[in-house]
């Protein structure tokens, strides 16, 4: 039998999250020492019953810094004798790029398209936050405790808890993705509570993609470019029907001639009825009830005006004519333009 002089557990691998030390044979006496590094805790057990538990730092073992265990042993004069414990180490660092992701699609109802399917996957990362708690719910007794015994547990409970808190919130599909890093900061403060209870602390969470199904994501790219075909519809009128007479131009043929014709007709009524409503429009208002053109800018003003309202040249008053029509100036006896012959 051999006494234990330091207590220390200086190799755990990257993934181990608990690690109990295998003293093979040998016991720990008064005056050993413990040495718990940086980013680890360190728990003694009595037959399964978790006691003392160390920070990191330095210690001699007496009765005084395990005053648990010595309860528990029921020592009367300390450590006169080598006693044998369970030691257990617990890794405190974090435990970054876990990932997660759901093998089902989640179901939601969505205001604007009913009831869809989605898909999430993203990472996450923890760390032990009370080394008891994570004893006393998770790690248990054994000899090694990994990321890998404990990855599926955990994101389980988390898609569980990510599709309770989406189909709370009630966000629209479509502005998930704008809204995705909001999300996810919502999501982990949700999530925390859980991981609290069983001794871990939840301090990153990414939400790094939210699909819909392919024939959703389908229909809404044919919708999407139904839109931009009906904003676009006149300009594709129209160089449909000039491809439809070019063609029929080139095809020599009584089907042809017909189609082109047909084409023709209709391209030609629009292009008239356009002119016709131009035509009018100018014809009403340069017969606009009692206005003249301006002699020096042409502007209409109402006969009779001293200054014009557009340019500001003043109308002359004398003996002369103005032309309503045209506004040539004409000889006080003239009785009808000399320019255009319209009636003064």
């Amino acid at each position: 039998m051999g006494l234990l002089k330091i207590v220390e557990c200086k190799d755990m691998l990257p993934s181990e999250i608990v690690r109990r030390l295998d003293f093979k044979g040998d016991f720990i006496s008064k005056g050993s020492a413990l040495t718990v590094r940086e980013s680890q805790v360190c728990i003694f057990c009595d037959k399964g019953r978790m006691a003392d538990v160390f920070l990191p730092g330095f210690y001699k073992l007496d009765t005084n810094n395990v005053p648990i265990l010595t309860k528990l042993m029921s020592w009367k004069y300390g450590f006169e004798s080598p006693f044998k414990s369970d030691v257990f180490f617990v890794s405190t660092k974090q435990f970054i790029d876990q990932k997660w992701g759901t093998s089902n699609p989640i179901m939601l109802r969505d205001e604007e398209f009913g009831p869809v399917r989605i898909r999430a996957f993203g990472s996450y990362a923890f760390r032990v936050d009370d080394a008891y708690i994570f004893m006393q719910e998770i790690a248990s007794t054994g000899s090694s405790y990994s990321t890998k015994d404990i990855v599926n547990y955990l994101k389980s409970k988390l898609v569980t808890g990510i599709t309770v808190a989406l189909g709370e919130m009630k966000i629209p599909v479509l502005d998930m993705a704008a809204n995705q890093m909001a999300l996810a900061e919502i999501l982990k403060n949700k999530l925390r509570a859980f991981f609290k209870g069983i001794g871990l602390l939840l301090t990153d969470f990414n939400l790094e993609n939210l699909s819909l199904p392919d024939e959703l994501e389908k229909a809404m790219d044919q919708a999407a470019a139904a839109g931009l075909r009906r904003r676009n519809l006149d300009v594709e009128l129209q160089l449909a029907q000039a491809d439809a007479m070019r063609d029929a131009a080139k095809n020599p043929g009584m089907a042809g001639a017909g189609m082109g014709m047909g084409m023709g007709m209709a391209f030609g009524s629009q292009m008239v009825n356009n002119i016709n409503t131009q035509q009018k429009a100018q014809v009403q208002t340069q017969n606009a009830p009692n206005t003249m053109p301006c002699p020096k800018c042409g502007a209409r003003i109402p006969v009779g005006s001293k200054f014009c309202g557009e340019c500001g040249s003043k109308i002359e008053v004398s003996g002369d004519k103005f032309c309503s029509q045209c506004g040539t100036k004409n000889s006080s006896a003239a009785k009808f333009c000399g320019d255009c012959g319209n009636k003064l």
